[in-house]
């Protein structure tokens, strides 16, 4: 079949991921149920009934059905994934031990667990043990000899104010207006916020990838991928859910930036060539540039090459050699004269104004 992207499939994960495509899917995002056991009802000191996680699909006869779920979902969900691409899985102390266990013995390879810190966790009402404060997410590549995976660590350095973003990310719980609601009552017990997946896909997916959640809920995962440009599948069992979960992303508005406001950070940026300019009539050959604003000159030749008396070279080389040093970075070394504003620029504003050239188009929605 048809990978079928932009919708929301209908049926248990394991059977409609036996459908789809192998090796066809970039990211996957999964937040299955925690098998939390519950006993009884809980009550906060005033009596009142906290409303907690009690639906049919949370309950697991022993812990040996919870595996025998969770190996079948995860093996479903490695068989689609592309070899370059990677799995997400969120959980509680309840099930995440148990998840992290057969995460390895299905041939995945742990990359990092990120500890979710709730800044408006619910308090510990029965005062027996400490607040249940974090969520704990596991970051796995598809095997262990696997190469070639997304990681946008400039984005995420970027994100976090210029420094490394580290593995605890102290994010509220899904509250207000963010909180989708039905006749006054919470749509779903768990929804997950939408800054938790807006960091997740923004640093290990790209713009046009695909990212699956096999357990979509009201489909958090698939209004964060239509926002940032991606592609989504999401797969709920609950049609009542999933009708939520269409309803919101149909009413999601991507932004329309260039391309290459959406590269995570300069490393992705899309490579340009220095000839690109010359075919794009933005330098022309024998043109002079110079090195630095008020530095020696060379001439452009039609091949993309400059040569400043007896010395020929790329913008790099021929810059290195005439500063004497042993590399060059030559994008932003030399300078060109600008009749636009008679002001002498480096190279450099001329390759992002042709990056920014390029406009990432609104998607049609699903079936259009």
């Amino acid at each position: 079949m048809d990978l079928p992207l932009d919708q929301v499939l209908i049926g248990d994960c394991r059977e409609v991921l036996a459908r789809l495509p192998e090796r066809s899917v970039d990211l996957i995002f999964a937040d299955p149920p925690y098998n939390l056991q519950l006993q009884g009802e809980l009550l906060r000191p005033n009596h009142s009934r906290v409303d907690g996680v009690d639906a049919a699909w949370d309950q697991f006869a022993d812990f040996a059905a919870y595996d025998h779920f969770t190996e079948g979902w995860l093996r479903a969900c490695r068989r689609v994934l592309k070899d370059t691409g990677a799995l997400w899985v969120i959980g509680s102390y309840h099930n995440i031990f148990r998840v992290g266990k057969s995460l390895m013995d299905l041939g995945y390879w742990i990359l990092n667990d990120v500890i979710w810190e709730k800044s408006n966790a619910m308090p510990q009402f029965r005062g027996v043990r400490f607040t249940n404060a974090h969520e704990t997410l596991i970051w796995a590549k598809k095997s262990r000899d696997q190469a070639r995976y997304t990681f946008n660590y400039q984005a995420m350095k970027s994100l976090n104010e210029d420094k490394q973003m580290r593995s605890d990310w102290e994010i509220p719980l899904c509250r207000g207006a963010e909180r989708l609601q039905v006749d006054g009552h919470k749509a779903h017990p768990t929804q997950k916020p939408a800054a938790l997946l807006y960091r997740v896909i923004l640093a290990t997916s790209n713009p046009g990838d695909v990212v699956l959640d096999p357990f979509f809920g009201t489909g958090t995962t698939g209004a964060v991928a239509h926002a940032l440009h991606r592609h989504w599948i999401g797969i709920e069992r609950d049609p009542g859910y999933a009708a939520l979960a269409q309803a919101r992303i149909a009413a999601v508005q991507p932004a329309l930036l260039p391309a290459a406001l959406y590269a995570a950070g300069q490393r992705r940026a899309p490579r340009i060539a220095f000839g690109r300019l010359l075919e794009e009539g933005l330098l022309q050959p024998g043109q002079a540039l110079y090195l630095g604003p008020h530095g020696p000159a060379a001439t452009i030749l039609p091949d993309a090459t400059l040569i400043a008396g007896e010395r020929r070279g790329s913008i790099h080389a021929l810059g290195a050699a005439l500063a004497g040093q042993p590399s060059c970075n030559g994008w932003t070394a030399w300078y060109y004269d600008d009749p636009t504003t008679a002001t002498r620029r480096p190279l450099d504003d001329l390759r992002a104004a042709l990056r920014q050239a390029t406009v990432i188009p609104l998607r049609p929605a699903a079936g259009a």
